[in-house]
């Protein structure tokens, strides 16, 4: 069984990335091959400056050692450094529907919030179905917002597969973590860097504070009872505890007594001390180690990826 998945770099990781991604993937570690790459083609859709891709691909890598990958366990690497993903994308381009495009929600959601709708934009599913089929990955984990790419994926194997020869590629399964699918923003939207309501890991303390301090939260007094199930600064705080600690916290909660300022600040106490050894880690890691981590990952990818190409070149008659 292998398991693919990709990020990515556009910026600095926030704990949304951590639980619905970060956490999972890395907990996933030994239990089947793991590839998890860093989609620095799918970047440039939105990052525009070079320096700062770079700079975010590099930062991304540290952030994931940091956070308890392991190069013996799994393969990193970058998605740019495996050429064979454009030749298949261009290959897989030309048995997708224009249909099965234009109903890709993803695409009218970038546009809406203001991307720019460019071809890159609108193939970015073909893409990720290249990143997908190109490994024979059985499992990709994904947040229920991905969903749909899976399926895109599934059916552009399938009508490859019709036309070239059966089990040419393999058919993907999407892997969902329901618990933590989509976790709320400071503002109560999904978290995301485009929306500007993320709490970021590994930031200074008082730019983690700031952003604790800000979620919204309704007008109840310190006496009253506070209901967990729609209260933001409870839901991101149960992230941190075990189903004891969650429960306990929630009894607090509807018990009243425990103001929203109070609460914020145990909140962000725990935060430290939960991404503590993380941090710790990850101001400890040199640069080159980081690159020497990648480059050995990239070529493990790209001898797979060239046994898959070198069989499409030959399904489609390019060999």
């Amino acid at each position: 069984m292998r398991i693919l998945t990709g990020i990515q770099p556009s910026g600095t990781p926030h704990i949304g990335n951590y639980f619905g991604y970060f956490k999972q993937n890395i907990d996933l570690l030994g239990e089947e091959e793991n590839l998890l790459m860093m989609v620095d083609l799918h970047a440039l859709t939105t990052v525009q400056s070079p320096d700062d891709l770079r700079k975010y691909r590099q930062e991304l890598s540290k952030d994931f050692l940091a956070c308890g990958f392991d190069p013996s366990k799994g393969t990193l690497f970058f998605q740019s450094y495996v050429p064979e993903h454009t030749e298949l994308m261009w290959i897989l381009s030309c048995v997708t529907p224009m249909g099965l495009l234009e109903r890709a929600v993803s695409y009218k959601d970038k546009v809406k919030r203001g991307l720019e709708a460019n071809v890159g934009l609108f193939a970015y599913p073909v893409l990720q179905a290249a990143d997908i089929l190109l490994y024979g990955a059985d499992t990709v984990p994904v947040g229920k917002d991905q969903i749909q790419h899976i399926e895109i994926a599934r059916d552009i194997a399938q009508k490859f597969n019709n036309r070239y020869g059966d089990g040419l590629l393999t058919i993907p399964e999407a892997r969902v973590v329901p618990e933590v699918a989509v976790i709320p923003g400071t503002d109560g939207q999904k978290m995301s860097k485009s929306y500007g309501n993320v709490i970021p890991m590994f930031a200074e303390e008082s730019v983690i504070k700031k952003a604790i301090m800000g979620i919204v939260t309704d007008s109840k007094g310190v006496d009253e009872p506070k209901n967990p199930k729609t209260c933001i600064v409870y839901q991101l705080h149960a992230l941190l505890l075990d189903d004891a600690g969650k429960k306990e916290l929630a009894e607090t909660y509807k018990a009243g007594g425990l103001g929203y300022g109070d609460a914020k600040k145990n909140f962000f106490e725990d935060c430290m001390d939960y991404f503590g050894s993380m941090r710790k880690k990850r101001e400890a890691l040199k640069d080159a180690e980081v690159i020497a981590v990648i480059e050995e990952g990239s070529a493990y990818a790209r001898e797979i990826a060239h046994k898959t190409m070198e069989r499409v070149r030959k399904a489609v008659g390019l060999r």
